[in-house]
């Protein structure tokens, strides 16, 4: 039960948050917007910064369980495949793209938070583990691009257009045709 007020109040404020923008939403606001008073919502958050930080969190924790995985496999195409197949399933489960879309609408909010630099260094990792530490800079890009396509796919393929089945496939795709390239 508390897992999912927590869910609820996460979903509820990154609707806001979205909508509003992060400085412009208040912790009463997402309160009134659960139906529950603010002390009810302090009970789970003290801050609007816990509420990104616990999205993020989750996020990043779904990335080292992923990443402890990879290190412990063999660096063949197979795997590499494999690798993209478990992180677009992985960003599929949870609000990733919401939570790309307030990233987008909110840098400077959100830039410094800890669980942001976690990210960036999970994705530093994912990238070394993909293509390894030696790689150049343009297999790195490449490699780098390939996961970005991931992370925004909702962007370039809109919801109105394309279904989610759609998005995940066509991300897969792009990204696998350039993690198997060669320079």
């Amino acid at each position: 039960m508390a897992d999912d007020t927590r869910s609820r109040i996460q979903a509820v404020a990154l609707e806001l948050f979205t909508e509003k923008g992060y400085d412009s939403t208040s912790l009463r606001e997402i309160a009134e917007a659960l139906g529950v008073t603010k002390a009810a919502l302090y009970y789970h958050f003290k801050s609007k910064e816990e509420i990104v930080e616990s999205l993020t969190g989750d996020h990043v924790a779904r990335m080292e369980d992923l990443l402890s995985w990879a290190e412990e496999q063999p660096s063949t195409p197979e795997f590499r495949r494999e690798f993209l197949t478990r992180y677009a399933d992985s960003l599929n489960v949870s609000q990733h793209f919401k939570i790309m879309k307030f990233f987008q609408q909110n840098q400077p909010a959100v830039k410094n938070m800890p669980n942001a630099a976690k990210w960036r260094e999970s994705l530093g990792r994912m990238i070394t583990i993909l293509i390894g530490p030696t790689a150049d800079p343009v297999e790195r890009m490449r490699v780098g691009l390939a996961v970005f396509g991931l992370h925004v796919s909702w962007m370039l393929l809109p919801e109105n257009e394309f279904s989610e089945q759609e998005r995940r496939n066509a991300a897969i795709a792009v990204a696998e045709g350039l993690i198997d390239q060669k320079s």
